[in-house]
This record gives C-alpha cells, structure tokens and sequence, in this order.
C-alpha cells in the first residue's frame, strides 16, 4: 500500500538522479541476468573475496539486504578501506536498521570520503538523537553538493538550532538558504513547523496560508495546519482544511483527515503534527524516503533508489520508531521489491486503532496471497470483515481473492455481501457488478452474468474490459453476434494498446469464420504480448485457416516454446502433427475460446486488493 502523502510538495521527482550523485557514493550495480546471489559461492560459503563481492551485489540487486550485508563484510575484511564497498555495506545495513554497525560503517566511510552524504547524514541523526547538537550540526555543514543535498541540509541545522532553543537563527538558516525554487512548497512546510514547535503562532500560520493558497490536496500540510488551528482555539478554521481537502480529493481522501475531523468535532485536544524537532528531523527523511521509494524501477534494473528510499525512511524510523507514514511508506518500499514478509512486518509496526487499520490489514491479505499463504489470507480478510461488517472493502477483496484462485462460488458470496453494502449504486461500483458477474460466467450462470455485466456497462459505459468480457460471452455462447463484436471493437478503441483485447477481437472475428480480419488483429496482438502462449496459439490457427500453414505451424511450435497449460501444450502437439481440421461453416461454436478471453479477463479487472 503506497501512502503518497508528500509527493505534492513540490520537488520534481527528476531531481531524485541528481540527488543521487549528491548524497551516496558509488552505488551497488548488479549486470542484468545475474544469478543468485548463492551462484557466487560454493557449497559452504564464497569461494572467494571475488565470490563475496559478487554475491553481495547480486544480494543487493534483489534486495536481499541480511545477505548483501554479510558478503559485504566478508569482502570488507580484505580491503577495509574502499570507500565504494563501506558505501554499500552502509546501505545494506541501514536499509535493514542495524544501527551499531551503519553507524561504524559510516564513520569509517566518512575517514575516506567525507562528502559521503548517506554517511554523513546517518551520523548526523544519531548525534541528534543522542543530544549532541553541535557534533550534529558539523555533518549537516554547507558544501558544494546538488541543490536536494543542500535542500536536505539546510533543514537538517534549521531543526538542530531548534532543538537548541535559537529559534531565530533556525528561521534564517531556512529563509537564506539557497534552494531550489522548485522547493518552495517543502520550505514553507518546514519553516511552518518549525515556527509552531517554537511557539511562533503567528509565523506558522503566515507559512501555513502560504502553504494552503498554493495547494489544498496536500494531506501532511492539512494535518498539520488543522492541528495547529485547532491548537490555537480555531476549531471551525481547522474543520474548513480538513473538508477543504477531503472535498478536493475528489473520494480519495486518506482516513487520517476524516479522524481528525471527527476528533475536532468531539472538542478533543489535539497535539501539533511535528511537537519536537526531533519529530521535525524525522519528517524530514520520512520526505526523503518516500520520494526516493516512489521512484519506478524498471524490471531488471538494480533499484538503487528504492534502496536509499528504505535507508531513509529507516532513518526517520529511527528518530520516531513509531510513526504511522514512514511505517506504511516502508512496507510499501517492500511490497516494490517483493518482500511480502518484510512488508508486513512493517505493517505489524502500525499502531492499533490506526485510520488505516482496515487497509493495512487488506494490504497485508494481499502479501499474504502473494507468498501462497491462502487461507491465512481469507482467515485475516474474514476476520477484517466481521470485526467491520458495513465496511465494503473487505468483502470486496475477499472476493478477489477467491476469484484469483478459480472459487467462482465463494466469490460471488462475497461479492454479493459487498454489493448489498452500497446502496444506490454509482458509477464507481462499476467494478463490483463486472468481478461477480465474470464469476457467474466462469460457473457457467450465464443469466446472472449478463445481468451484472451489463449493470456494470449503465453504471459505466466505457470500460474495455467490461465491454470485452460481454462482447466476447456473447460471441462464445453465438448470441447478439454483431453486438457483441462491435463491444469488442469499442473496447479495442479505448485500449488499442492491450494485447489481451485485441486478441478477443483478433479470435472473435475467428470464431464468426472472418479469417483474414482474424489475422490482422492476432498479429498485432501477439506483437504486445509475444510472451504470451494462448495468443500465439491463436495466430497460428487464423494462419492455418488462410492457407499459411508453415507459418501456422511456426506459431503453434513458438506457443509450446512458452510454457502453456499441460492440457494445451498437448492440444498444440497435435496441431503440429495434424494441422486443422476442415472449417466449419462460418459461425460461432463453442470451443476453446475460453482460453485467451480468461486471461485478458484476469489480468485486466482492476484488482481491489492491489488498492484497498
């Protein structure tokens, strides 16, 4: 689950690779297609120091930081000055929050390379923590690095004057810093709460209106400026922000602005969002992580920003061990590099009676069904919903569990129990009239699921997958033929990209016996999904029907090559042997069409689970 509660404050995102060569040293880089990090040992441990330095890269490259952090040590104890090996050692021990060895890594890494910002900051913090301001203040010293290293800085002493009680060299140290006007909004963030935890009243609030005139959609900025005008006996002023923003996020709206409302509503008093500067420190790299783990990876790429995104967001942990953002940021960092386990444990973290317990404990569902842990999914999911039963997303997401895994009867139980919740439905709840009517057709209830498909379609009435599914059932079962296939067609228009889709289009035109019109479709279906064996399949039937049967049979020995189901892989064999049988005349008949119009169903229905 990604909480994306500051990725508005204005720093492009773009700035994250310059930031990149500001902050860490060399970072780890792993050649694409490496092995196990395992390859690179023997049968009882490396082989050699070369064997540690490369399974430690291909440990870090999948994110297995324990194991990156052993090899590294052991490379270590060769050439225990490379400042390159100490970088990534300090990562790999950060990223996992081995604090007593980061911070010896870091100071020896600091020795070698003094302009190591990873180092420098980690070692910053810790003096912080430990009240050492000055000693603190030293690793957070003016240089000559990227604008985002100076940005983080100039924070950085601002709340260490603060914690020294110089309020006003802390502003000034904000107010003349050279940054970035792209860092406005996080400045003005920063110097508001800085200026409240000060006492500062009527400073804070000039930031904060600053602030609010610029962007309302902002929830870190809402929080806290709610909070201090609720802390200033403002109490209508703080309910105006909250629904201010909950009115722009447009539905999506995080629960902790809802709670806070309601806590206003019930005259509690309330503390400031950031009350210390320790707090303030932690908000800081709780920033710097989230922007860095927000970062897309491309697949076989070493992720070297999500990397550094965990080794912040642990370092805002270590300030503030508790905190509910950098806890869900961090599990959402995990969740990226597919350490399911990890992810929840950090979830695990999140205090009880959070705003966010429902969704946390969804999210945690999903790990869980993504390790194969199935029914201690379900069992958490059930337990969610009964603990919650007018809550809609868990219902909504049992269902999807079921349906991934072919439980076509559970899920429309499920799915029913969700929809009877809503009400009047609206145009949002499209998805819940198309998942269990998909279900209904998969139990072969072919009434109940053209009812719920075509629900779905008055709810909302330019869905391709919806249109897809009913178009290709229809066509599958030789009913409402030329309707059917202009609703695929319509959903080819409005996803021409989606290989799945063209190819319902590319076979349905097949099942009516339009061989060439088949043809041209399967091929461009099969250029956006060349992976995908069912597609090629498919080509090289239409290819075998317009009399090109050496590229038919091409095709079929390409779909073999692509790990079908067993039952199809024996059904592509004897095509390959025998070719085709004499076509029927053109019309639809059943057969196996199912094939190719489940796998654009399953992969194309907008999953809940993925967003609860």
């Amino acid at each position: 689950m990604r909480v994306r509660s500051t990725a508005l404050l204005g720093i492009a995102l773009a700035f994250s690779l310059i930031l990149l060569l500001g902050v860490c040293g060399v970072p780890v880089v792993a050649a694409a297609g490496d092995p196990p990090a395992d390859a690179a040992t023997g049968a009882d441990g490396p082989r050699s120091t070369l064997g540690s330095y490369m399974a430690a890269r291909i440990a870090a490259r999948q994110f297995d930081m324990p194991a990156a952090a052993a090899f590294y040590s052991k490379v270590l104890q060769e050439d225990p000055e490379n400042p390159m090996l100490l970088d990534a050692a300090l990562q790999a021990e950060a990223s996992r929050a081995n604090w007593g060895r980061a911070e010896a890594l870091s100071r020896a890494l600091v020795k070698v390379d003094p302009s190591n910002r990873v180092a420098q900051a980690l070692l910053g913090i810790v003096t912080f923590k430990a009240g050492r301001n000055a000693e603190a203040g030293e690793h957070f010293k003016p240089g000559n690095m990227p604008p985002i290293g100076e940005l983080t800085n100039v924070l950085a002493r601002a709340w260490i004057l603060q914690a020294q009680g110089r309020t006003d060299e802390a502003l000034a140290t904000i107010d003349n810093g050279k940054l970035p006007d792209a860092a406005n909004n996080l400045v003005q963030y920063h110097r508001a709460l800085l200026a409240d935890v000060a006492g500062r009243t009527a400073e804070a609030r000039n930031s904060y209106g600053r602030l609010w005139k610029s962007d309302q959609r902002i929830l870190r900025v809402a929080l806290a400026y709610a909070r201090h005008a609720a802390a200033a006996g403002e109490r209508k002023q703080a309910q105006s922000i909250l629904r201010a923003y909950i009115e722009r996020a447009k539905g999506f709206a995080d629960p902790h602005a809802r709670a806070l409302l309601d806590e206003i509503a019930g005259g509690e008093q309330l503390p400031l969002l950031v009350a210390t500067p320790q707090e303030g420190m932690a908000e800081l790299f709780y920033w710097l992580g989230q922007q860095f783990s927000s970062e897309p990876v491309a697949a076989g790429t070493d992720p070297v920003t999500l990397r550094l995104g965990v080794v912040f967001l642990q370092m805002s942990l270590y300030l503030m061990p508790d905190q509910t953002f950098p806890l869900i940021a961090l599990a959402g960092a995990q969740e990226a590099a597919r350490h399911f386990d990890a992810a929840n444990d950090a979830y695990s973290r999140v205090a009880k009676g959070s705003p966010l317990e429902v969704a946390i404990n969804i999210s945690k569902a999903v790990n869980l069904n993504r390790l194969e842990r199935v029914e201690e999914a379900q069992a958490l999911l059930d337990q969610v919903a009964h603990k919650h039963p007018r809550d809609i997303r868990p219902w909504e997401a049992l269902g999807n569990l079921m349906r991934d895994h072919k439980r076509y009867a559970e899920a429309v139980e499920y799915y029913s129990k969700a929809i009877a919740l809503i009400g009047k439905p609206e145009s949002k709840h499209w998805t819940f009239f198309y998942a269990r009517g998909t279900s209904y057709e998969r139990l072969k209830k072919l009434s109940q699921a053209e009812a719920d498909l075509q629900r779905s379609l008055k709810l909302s009435a330019n869905q391709a997958v919806t249109l897809n599914y009913l178009g290709y059932t229809w066509i599958d079962h030789n009913r409402h033929l030329r309707k059917g296939l202009q609703m695929i067609e319509k959903a080819v228009r409005l996803k021409p990209n989606d290989g799945y889709i063209v190819d319902s289009l590319g076979w349905g035109h097949y099942r009516l016996g339009h061989y060439p019109e088949a043809v041209r479709y399967l091929e461009q279906a099969v250029g956006l999904r060349p992976e995908d064996p069912t597609l090629n399949d498919h080509l090289g039937d239409a290819y075998w029907r317009v009399g090109r049967e050496r590229e038919a049979r091409f095709q079929w020995d390409q779909a073999l090559k692509l790990n079908p189901e067993p039952e199809e892989a024996e059904k592509m064999r004897r095509k390959l042997e025998k070719g085709l049988p004499s076509a029927a005349p053109h019309q639809a008949k059943r057969g196996k069409s199912g094939r190719s119009a489940d796998r654009a169903k399953r992969r194309s229905a907008g999953n809940a689970m993925q967003q609860p």
